[in-house]
C-alpha cells in the first residue's frame, strides 16, 4: 500500500458518520478511505450492496467469491478517482489525531505505515491542495520560527505591543495560518462576537435595505431611467471592489511605522490575510460597513437627483452584497467551473502573491491596470 500524494488522516469515528446515499465512504484493508458517494449509480449491481458496507471495510466483499470476484482495474479505480484518505490506527488516533480540530496530513511509506507530512504553507508559492487549507497550524512552531504572533493568546494586544518594523509586519500578516475549527482571538473578552460575522448576516440584513432604495428608485422615476442608474451602480461597485481592496484594505506599504497603524491594518484587512480560512472573519460586520459605506452614500446622493441616487445607490449595494457572499463561497464552497477558476484566483492571492489579484468577483480591473495574479507572478520578498 503505497501512495505518493499526501491525503488526510480520518480516525475511525469520523469514517462512520458518511452512511447516506448523499454521502457514502467505504474502507479497503482497513487503511484506504474511499468516498464512493458518485459511484453509486454506476455500480452494476446497485447502490444497495455498497450502501450496505456504507462506514465499514470493503477487504472481504470486494474478494468474495460467492459475490463477485473483483478485478484489478477496480481496485485501480478505487486509488485513482476516490481515495480521500488513510483509516489511523487506535495508536495513530492517540499519537496523531489527539486534538479533534487538527487535521493530519499523511503519506504511506513502502510497509503501509504513516508518515506525517511537513507542510509550511506559510511560504508563498503554487496554490495548495485544497485538502490543505484545512490543516491547522502547529501555533507554538510557527511562534518559535517566526516570532510573530501566539495563537494561544489574544492577538490584537499582541499587535499593538509589538515592536516590529513595517516590513517584517507586512510579511508575517501576509503568510497564512490555519486555526483550525472556530475562530482565533482577537480581543478575547466580551468584545469578541464583534469581530465576527456569518455569511448569511450580509444579505439577512442588508438585502432589505437594498430593495428600499431600488423600491424608491423603481417607482418615481421613468423605469428605464431607473434601471439604466441601477447598471451603473453595479459597474460602478465592480471598480470600487477593486480600488477598496487595492487602496485601502492593502494600503501596505503606505502604512506609518507605528503600532497603532498596524493595528488599524490588522483590523481592516491583516487578520483575513492571517487567517484567510476563518469562516467567521470572511465578510465585512455590518458596523464596519456603515462606516465605509457612509461617504460613498452621501457622495452619490449628493451629485445625483434623489430618485437617480436611489437607484444607482441599489445597484452598487447590490454589487456589495453579492461581492461579500461570493467572497465566502470562493474560500469555502465547491463550485461550477468558471467559480472553482475564479476561487483558485482570489485563493492564490492568499497564498502565492498579496500584491496581485485585487479582483475578487472578476479579474476585469486587474487586466485594466495591471495587477493581474498570473501562473508564474509568485511573491518574492525584497530586501
Amino acid at each position: 500500500m503505497n501512495s505518493n500524494r499526501p491525503l488526510p488522516l480520518f480516525a475511525s469515528a469520523d469514517v462512520q458518520k458518511h452512511v447516506s446515499p448523499k454521502d457514502c465512504w467505504v474502507t479497503l484493508y482497513h487503511r484506504k478511505v474511499y468516498n464512493v458517494t458518485e459511484f453509486l449509480e454506476e455500480h452494476p449491481a446497485g447502490d444497495d450492496l455498497i450502501l450496505e458496507y456504507a462506514g465499514k471495510d470493503i477487504t472481504q466483499i470486494m474478494g468474495d467469491q460467492l459475490s463477485h470476484i473483483h478485478s484489478e482495474s477496480a481496485y485501480e479505480m478505487l486509488d485513482e478517482d476516490m481515495l480521500v484518505g488513510y483509516l489511523a490506527t487506535p495508536e495513530e488516533e492517540r499519537e496523531l489525531l489527539s486534538n479533534k480540530d487538527h487535521e493530519v496530513e499523511v503519506q504511506l511509506d513502502s510497509k503501509g505505515n504513516v508518515v506525517e507530512v511537513d507542510i509550511d504553507l506559510t511560504e508563498f508559492g503554487e496554490l495548495p491542495a485544497e485538502g490543505l487549507l484545512s490543516l491547522k497550524t502547529d501555533y507554538e512552531h510557527d511562534l518559535v520560527k517566526h516570532q510573530f504572533l501566539d495563537l494561544n493568546r489574544p492577538l490584537l494586544m499582541q499587535v499593538l505591543r509589538g515592536s516590529w518594523t513595517k516590513e517584517f509586519y507586512l510579511d508575517q500578516v501576509h503568510r497564512p495560518r490555519h486555526y483550525g475549527k472556530g475562530s482565533a482571538p482577537l480581543f478575547g473578552n466580551f468584545l469578541e462576537p464583534l469581530s465576527m460575522t456569518a455569511w448569511w448576516v450580509v444579505p439577512m440584513v442588508w438585502l432589505p435595505v437594498n430593495f428600499y432604495f431600488f423600491y424608491i428608485g423603481f417607482t418615481n422615476q421613468n423605469k428605464l431611467v431607473a434601471m439604466a442608474f441601477w447598471l451603473l451602480g453595479l459597474f460602478v461597485w465592480t471598480f470600487l471592489e477593486y480600488a477598496l481592496h487595492r487602496f485601502l484594505f492593502h494600503l501596505d506599504y503606505y502604512l506609518p511605522e507605528n503600532q497603532i497603524a498596524f493595528t488599524i491594518h490588522f483590523l481592516l484587512h491583516g487578520i483575513h490575510h492571517y487567517l484567510p480560512m476563518d469562516k467567521y472573519r470572511l465578510v465585512m460586520p455590518p458596523t464596519l460597513f456603515i462606516v465605509l459605506c457612509y461617504p460613498i452614500k452621501t457622495l452619490v446622493f449628493s451629485v445625483l437627483p434623489y430618485y437617480m441616487a436611489c437607484s444607482g445607490f441599489a445597484g452598487g449595494f447590490l454589487g456589495y452584497i453579492m461581492y461579500d457572499v461570493t467572497h465566502y463561497v470562493l474560500h469555502h464552497s465547491k463550485l461550477p467551473r468558471y467559480f472553482q477558476e475564479l476561487k483558485k484566483y482570489h485563493l492564490e492571492h492568499h497564498y502565492k502573491n498579496y500584491e496581485l489579484g485585487f479582483g475578487v468577483t472578476s479579474k476585469f480591473w486587474d487586466k485594466v491596470f495591471g495587477t493581474y495574479l498570473g501562473p508564474d507572478d509568485v511573491y518574492q520578498k525584497t530586501n
